[in-house]
């Protein structure tokens, strides 16, 4: 079964992690929120707490399929910045696990130069920090095991991508049609 890792930093997007927890519970994805803060409880860019499931030192990774990472500032330079998270989404890399990241998040694998080579998307202005990728500013993008969206205006389009790389065509639609997605 997928197992879907969100990763909450303060100062993430709100509508960028909570819509793909969203869409992807409403799929029969299990995602678990998990925390790199100290506190369960973490503060988006826009004042909103968010009660993760779980923190970030109480989780083994090994059962996960999948990682995603929202965007925000100062979220996405936070997630840049916590070295157990970039151990752990570079182990999903060489695992062939999928990583999605959203808006200004892509810096992350962008970092860790897990965007080489690939054609990615992300808010602009942070094109410059994904090394040797192919920006192509369209709303998602989908290269290997690397998923991108653009900003938060794309997180509906980016959390059904996720559902569809996750689940297939089908679940996606059918996610879609039940929230009249066009």
């Amino acid at each position: 079964m997928e197992h879907v890792a969100l990763f909450l930093a303060d100062g993430f997007e709100e509508i960028e992690a909570l819509t793909p927890v969203d869409v992807l519970r409403r799929a029969d994805i299990k995602v678990s929120t998990i925390s790199i803060s100290n506190s369960l409880e973490v503060t988006g860019s826009h004042q909103i707490v968010v009660k993760a499931d779980k923190a970030f030192d109480d989780v083994n990774f090994d059962d996960f399929t999948c990682a995603v990472l929202p965007g925000g500032i100062p979220g996405a330079i936070n997630l840049k910045e916590h070295k157990p998270l970039n151990e752990v989404l570079q182990k999903f890399a060489e695992e062939g696990k999928f990583i999605g990241a959203i808006c200004a998040a892509p810096i992350v694998p962008g970092s860790l130069g897990l965007a080489k080579n690939k054609k990615v998307t992300c808010y602009p202005g942070f094109e410059d920090q994904l090394t040797e990728a192919e920006y192509t500013g369209n709303p998602t993008e989908v290269d290997g095991q690397l998923i991108t969206g653009k900003a938060a205006g794309a997180s509906m389009a980016f959390a059904l991508q996720l559902v569809e790389i996750l689940s297939g065509t089908e679940k996606a639609k059918e996610v879609a049609d039940k929230m009249f997605v066009q």
